[in-house]
């Protein structure tokens, strides 16, 4: 089992690994049979976090937690945290459906609208044609559905879910219910499925290489997404100077 390499990096942790340590290590969990939560972080997830306290405390407690964006790789190097690279969601998401369909674990797709599902679980059998999908399931659900949802993500005995909805929904979600579907590794995976099925296209790779991808995004939806890249990152910076200073003053809460 990979050393999980934990630091404290603003208000929360990350896992100091690479792409290749950390799908080791969702295997170790997918070996030991006990459900795991998995997050990702980046300067959205941080400042949500910064004014919701819940979201904090269930984030915190995942044992694994990735940094997927450019975002958190600059802040630490600014608070000296010795992050090795970036692991996205989505890269995860990719290396993770590749192990499935080499080692025979079976997944759950879960989100998104149906015909991007539907679309998805086309995509990735047709690229992998050993892949096991073990059950698949749009995100447009009521409070009433959630028990037959349950019990079939638990009936499908799947190694891996992955769960396509927007933070903190995601997160929320996935902690509540973590123990009761009974899969080792539950993952979520945000606009993951939509990127798979082509709605959205992801930053070409030099783009991705340089930061740039949230500005890709960006003016794809510049009036939908302005608050959450132009506002959200210039808290984030804000926030960055801010635990800088305190841990100058021997001082970091998370």
């Amino acid at each position: 089992m990979t050393d999980l390499k934990r630091y404290s990096i603003l208000n929360t942790y990350v896992n100091a690994l690479s792409m290749a340590e950390t799908v080791e290590q969702v295997e170790a969990y997918i070996q030991k049979r006990q459900p795991v939560q998995h997050v990702v972080i980046n300067a959205s997830k941080v400042n949500l976090m910064e004014n919701d306290e819940r979201l904090r405390e269930i984030v915190n407690s995942c044992p694994l937690i990735n940094a997927d964006g450019a975002s958190i790789v600059w802040a630490a190097k600014k608070l000296g945290v010795p992050l090795q690279e970036r692991v996205t969601g989505i890269d995860l998401f990719h290396e993770l459906i590749k192990l499935a369909a080499k080692r025979g674990y079976r997944i759950y797709l879960f989100g998104a609208k149906q015909e991007v599902v539907q679309q998805v679980k086309q995509i990735l059998e047709e690229k992998y044609p050993t892949l096991q999908i073990a059950g698949w399931r749009n995100g447009y659900f009521t409070a009433e559905d959630e028990p037959e949802i349950i019990a079939d993500m638990r009936k499908s005995q799947a190694d891996m879910l992955f769960v396509a909805f927007s933070s903190p929904k995601k997160e929320y979600w996935v902690n509540k219910y973590l123990n009761d579907i009974g899969i080792p590794f539950v993952m979520g995976v945000g606009g993951t499925f939509d990127v798979v099925a082509g709605v959205t296209k992801r930053a070409p790779k030099w783009m991705q290489e340089h930061g740039l991808e949230w500005f890709y995004r960006f003016i794809q939806e510049p009036r939908r997404m302005w608050r959450r890249y132009i506002i959200g990152n210039l808290r984030f910076i804000g926030l960055t100077y801010k635990y800088k200073k305190m841990l100058k003053h021997g001082y970091q809460e998370n």
